[in-house]
This record gives C-alpha cells, sequence and structure tokens, in this order.
C-alpha cells in the first residue's frame, strides 16, 4: 500500500485562521487556537455592534434636529413636537433627512418649520 502524507489540509486551515487574525496581539496572532477562539469573539461583538451603530446615529439625528428647532427664534418647541407636529401635518420626512437638513441646508429647514403651525 502506497503512502498518504497528510497535513496539507489542516496546514490549508491553519493559513487561513491566522491569515484572517494579522494585526491581532500576542498568541492571537500566531496560534491556532488562541486565533481561532478571537474571531469568533470578533464576529460575535461586530454583529452586535452594527446593530448598535444604527441606535447610536438615530439618537445623533435626534439631538440634531432638536438643538435646530430649539434655536429657532420663531418656533422654540420640543424635539417631540416638532416631530408630532410633522406628523400632524403629514410630511413624511425621516429623521436622517431632516437632520441633514438641519445641519447642511438650514434654509429648506426653516421652511419646513415654517410650514407646521
Amino acid at each position: 500500500m502506497s503512502r498518504v502524507k497528510r497535513g496539507t489540509t489542516a496546514l490549508k486551515r491553519r493559513k487561513n485562521i491566522l491569515k484572517k487574525t494579522k494585526g491581532y496581539r500576542f498568541g492571537r496572532s500566531t496560534k491556532k487556537r488562541q486565533a481561532k477562539e478571537a474571531l469568533a469573539h470578533a464576529g460575535a461583538h461586530s454583529f452586535a455592534h452594527r446593530r448598535d451603530k444604527k441606535n447610536d446615529f438615530r439618537r445623533l439625528w435626534n439631538i440634531k434636529i432638536n438643538a435646530f428647532v430649539r434655536a429657532n427664534e420663531k418656533k422654540s418647541i420640543s424635539y417631540s413636537k416638532f416631530i408630532s407636529a410633522l406628523k400632524k401635518n403629514k410630511i413624511n420626512l425621516d429623521r436622517k433627512i431632516l437632520a441633514d437638513l438641519a445641519e447642511n441646508n438650514p434654509q429648506s429647514f426653516e421652511r419646513i418649520l415654517n410650514k407646521i403651525n
């Protein structure tokens, strides 16, 4: 029976894992077992933080809208009253767009403020 040399698959698997952990510190970048564990944790954190990022942006949009609405001299109202008035007047702009208008195009945001009574 001929001799079978093994190890190429295991070596390939190890190389792929270590390639993904390039830049990690200590044994997590050089030792297969530690690298595999580090990758598992990194994957879990990245999944969770992708969700958190969406919440963070929504909070930021709310803060930007509130700051501009309260800074307006004519109608000094709160964020929640502003959003409520938008819904009553059937102005369908999401918070992302409103925050962008407040930051980059204050004249347009001013016109929206004037439309709500």
